[in-house]
C-alpha cells in the first residue's frame, strides 16, 4: 500500500486543508499589520520587499511581472511608492527610452529595521526544525511561489474572460 492511499491519509488532507487556510490568512493578516505600521499599503510593502530582491533598478513592466499586477496597475504602484519617497524614477543611462524604478537607500533602512526586530522570533521558530526539515521548507516555499504566480495568472485570465 502507498504512503498515500494509507488509511488515515484523506484526514491528514483535511487537517492539510484547513492549516493550510489558517496559514495563508495569518500571513495575509501578518502582512497588513506589517504594512499598517509602516503606513503602507500591503501589495506596496510586499513590492519593496521584492525590489530589495533584486540585483539592479527594475522597470515598471518588471514590477508588473514580480507583483503579477497589470502594468496600469504597477505603474499606480509606483507612483505612491515614489510619492512616499520609496523609490525613484530615472532614465536609464543605455536606453533613453526605458525609465528605471530606484529603491530609496535609507527608507529600505526604515522598513529593514522593522524586519529586523520581528526576525528574531521566526529565526527562533525555524531553529527548531533539523537540516532536512528546513531544506523540505525550503522546497515549499519554491513550490509555493511557482504556484502562487500561476494561480494569479489564471485568475486574471479569467477576470479578462469573464
Amino acid at each position: 500500500m502507498s504512503q498515500k492511499s494509507q488509511p488515515g491519509r484523506s484526514a491528514l488532507m483535511a487537517e492539510l486543508t484547513v492549516e493550510s487556510r489558517r496559514y495563508m490568512a495569518a500571513f495575509a493578516l501578518f502582512n497588513q499589520a506589517v504594512a499598517d505600521h509602516l503606513r503602507l499599503h500591503p501589495t506596496d510593502l510586499q513590492c519593496l520587499n521584492l525590489l530589495g530582491l533584486e540585483a539592479a533598478p527594475v522597470t515598471t513592466g518588471r514590477i508588473a511581472e514580480l507583483t503579477g499586477l497589470t502594468t496600469g496597475s504597477a505603474t499606480r504602484l509606483v507612483d505612491r511608492l515614489e510619492r512616499g519617497g520609496y523609490v525613484t524614477r530615472e532614465r536609464d543611462t543605455v536606453d533613453r527610452r526605458r525609465v528605471l524604478v530606484t529603491t530609496v537607500p535609507e527608507r529600505m533602512v526604515e522598513i529593514g529595521a522593522v524586519w529586523e526586530r520581528l526576525n528574531g522570533a521566526w529565526a527562533a521558530m525555524f531553529e527548531a526544525y533539523d537540516d532536512d526539515e528546513v531544506a523540505l521548507l525550503i522546497a515549499h516555499m519554491r513550490r509555493t511561489v511557482e504556484l502562487s504566480a500561476l494561480q494569479v495568472e489564471s485568475l486574471r485570465e479569467a477576470a479578462g474572460g469573464a
